[in-house]
């Protein structure tokens, strides 16, 4: 970024651009899958610890399993009906597939929710590309300040940029800390969904599947948060006839506004998912 010479126009220059980083790389967060983050390295510890854990779900599996046994039946005798064996026998296959394909059951999930939000950049119109510029009538109004005059507008340059940065790495937080779940959920996924083999246990790989799920679709809550803020800040209200101290305190008032109100929706976006769906 190139110095305009005045302070005040490149410290809210420098603010903007820093802030359409931050949603370029929230972008690009989002809409990158696990799988190549740092170049797929990430991935493969992860299925490495993914593939130990299940001699330990296969165990807990039979132990589920026997438990679900001596809930649902009175008496031993009852197993030896065919009905009531092949019942049991088929619940125990499956929790064992749902256990040895947990990998690919995440990824399944997960593929749904990446699509959807892909499918919602794509028909954003590159809204999300567009970064924050400082208009041009705020910047002739700096220009034809006096230097005592300045001196409030500097310092409302640099408390908006202050909180503009904390923001952004709030924004950026909360993005990672999904990315976090997202690997944390499918390292110990055999696990939870051993409980499957069991009838009085299954609720736990429920819960843990419909969290998950959760997790996934936080990510089109996020991006549509995005795409309502940027439209909002297209078009950014100017009275130019006001003096210049007026003028940037109104832009940035507009704009921290927004950007409080995107930085709550991303922060709340779990419990707009569970709002939204009953998760």
């Amino acid at each position: 970024m190139q110095s305009s010479g005045n302070w005040i126009i490149d410290i809210l220059n420098y603010t903007l651009n820093f802030w359409s980083e931050a949603m370029q790389t929230i972008w690009t967060l989002l809409t990158t899958s696990p799988q190549n983050i740092r170049g797929g390295a990430v991935w493969s510890a992860i299925a490495n610890i993914q593939g130990g854990l299940k001699a330990i779900a296969y165990a807990l599996l039979v132990l589920f399993f026997i438990v679900g046994v001596v809930k649902t039946t009175t008496n031993f005798s009852e197993i030896k009906r065919p009905e009531v064996a092949l019942k049991l026998f088929i619940r125990f296959a499956i929790a064992k597939a749902v256990v040895s394909y947990s990998m690919d059951i995440l990824t399944g999930i997960f593929k749904i929710g990446h699509g959807i939000l892909n499918n919602i950049s794509a028909h954003a119109g590159g809204v999300l590309t567009t970064g924050i510029t400082l208009p041009d009538a705020i910047a002739q109004k700096i220009d034809q300040c006096s230097f005592l005059d300045s001196i409030p507008l500097w310092i409302v340059a640099l408390i908006g940029a202050l909180l503009v940065t904390v923001l952004s790495f709030v924004m950026i937080l909360t993005v990672y800390s999904r990315i976090f779940k997202i690997f944390m959920y499918t390292a110990v996924a055999p696990i939870p969904l051993a409980s499957f083999a069991g009838e009085g246990t299954s609720q736990v790989g429920r819960s843990f599947l419909k969290s998950y799920a959760g997790v996934c679709l936080q990510g089109v809550v996020i991006i549509l948060a995005c795409i309502i803020y940027s439209v909002l800040t297209e078009n950014p209200t100017i009275d130019t006839s006001a003096d210049a101290t007026t003028v940037v305190w109104a832009f940035l008032f507009q704009l921290i506004f927004n950007f409080l109100v995107l930085v709550g929706a991303v922060k709340m976006s779990d419990r707009v998912v569970k709002e939204m769906i009953g998760f």
